[in-house]
């Protein structure tokens, strides 16, 4: 029985007990979540700053930092992009009204990429790709697929790609901080959430296809797209 590329998705084999994965499965149940927790908060800050200013920007986008918080912990998620966004939000938030200026609350963020983009780097110099620490966030790998050298192997090259971007993206960014703030904000959503969603669809595509053409699961994954044809 011939197997189609729909029905030979799934990272996982059917034993291990989660549902079956793929692009469109990961981006509909993560994306949009990973999107508003990354990138809400700075479009709220501009929102509040054009209509009363920099008190009211801070104060919108500590808001919507603490509403996804809140989210993630009712639907008992990991929320691991959120926590981080909370802290950080409320970090920006003093330093920007401390210094009492748009630009430098701005340029938080810029830094945070960059320092983001070398974590993602040197975790998988060291041999523990942080991508894969976000895997939880989209998708309930088990601990035996967490443990397992594709597993590694796989999120390493996922990890050094995301470190390229985000190292990019925060020089253009620190490159437009010398401009206004409506433009720093336009190329900031222009490189954000376009460019995120697209590696997002490369990385989980990545992923799967690792995962199909491994000695360790491709077989149990043939089994189990098999297994999920119809009679």
């Amino acid at each position: 029985m011939k197997v189609s590329q729909a029905a030979a998705a799934p990272l996982i084999a059917a034993e291990a007990g989660v549902p079956e994965i793929s692009a469109g499965a990961i981006l509909r149940n993560g994306g949009p979540r990973m999107a508003a927790n990354a990138g809400a908060p700075i479009l709220f800050f501009y929102a509040g700053w054009k209509l009363s200013g920099l008190v009211l920007g801070v104060a919108l986008a500590t808001a919507v930092g603490v509403g996804a918080y809140l989210y993630e912990r009712k639907r008992e998620r990991p929320g691991l992009i959120a926590r981080l966004a909370l802290l950080f939000v409320f970090v920006q938030g003093t330093i920007g009204l401390a210094f009492g200026s748009a630009k430098v609350y701005l340029a938080q963020p810029v830094v945070l990429n960059g320092l983001l983009g070398l974590v993602f780097l040197i975790s998988t110099l060291r041999g523990r790709p942080f991508a894969g620490e976000f895997a939880e966030e989209l998708y309930p790998f088990p601990p035996e697929v967490k443990a397992s050298p594709t597993f590694k192997r796989g999120f390493s090259r996922v990890s050094l790609v995301w470190a390229a971007y985000l190292l990019a993206r925060s020089v253009i960014r620190a490159f437009m901080l010398k401009g206004s703030v409506d433009a720093f904000v336009a190329v900031n959503v222009a490189t954000g959430f376009p460019i995120m969603a697209g590696l997002m669809i490369w990385s989980v595509w990545y992923i799967t296809r690792t995962f199909r053409r491994s000695e360790e699961w491709g077989r149990a994954l043939a089994e189990a797209a098999v297994a999920s044809e119809p009679v």
